[in-house]
């Protein structure tokens, strides 16, 4: 996968940025679970059964809430999420400096509901752009996700030294 921008459509591109993400929702599945966990105990315990309702319908605006602001916060601090990190990807502006907040903001915006993610998703894949490797809101915002040379599961290793001279 090159850095520089294509006309091309890399697939192979696009599903790393799936696997990340999905990576991610992992991580803030969890995170979500523990957080409604401990509010229904709540509830519950209030004498609040007739409510549990309630909480059981914030679950998916919890778990937008919390993907907007964390990839937000992990794009505009170090430049991807965990997942992306995993993967070699990094997000940057289309000039290749650091992600802003404003434009974090922006290119996340989708993930606050699943349906606004997958538009934005496919709007990237079918519609022409400068870069193909950007979904919609990332051409909005200016930015876009590249791939970075050294990955954590990438060997670091050094090549072996040459083998000595042989004896005069």
């Amino acid at each position: 996968m090159s850095t520089g921008s294509s006309s091309q459509l890399d697939m192979n591109h696009w599903l790393l940025r799936l696997v990340a993400f999905i990576i991610d929702s992992i991580i803030i599945g969890i995170v979500a679970g523990v957080i409604y966990a401990i509010l229904i105990i709540f509830v519950v315990l209030g004498g609040g059964l007739f409510f549990v309702w309630g909480p059981i319908l914030l679950l998916g605006f919890l778990l937008g809430i919390l993907e907007l602001f964390y990839f937000m916060f992990m794009d505009a601090y170090y430049g991807g999420t965990l997942g992306k990190k995993i993967l070699g990807l990094r997000v940057q502006m289309v000039d290749g400096s650091k992600v802003t907040f404003e434009k974090a903001f922006i290119r996340n915006i989708s993930k606050i509901y699943w349906l606004f993610l997958l538009i934005d998703w496919l709007l990237g894949i079918v519609t022409p752009g400068k870069d193909q490797r950007q979904k919609y809101t990332d051409r909005i915002a200016g930015t876009t996700v590249v791939s970075v040379k050294q990955t954590v599961f990438a060997a670091t290793s050094q090549p072996p030294p040459p083998p000595p001279p042989p004896p005069p």
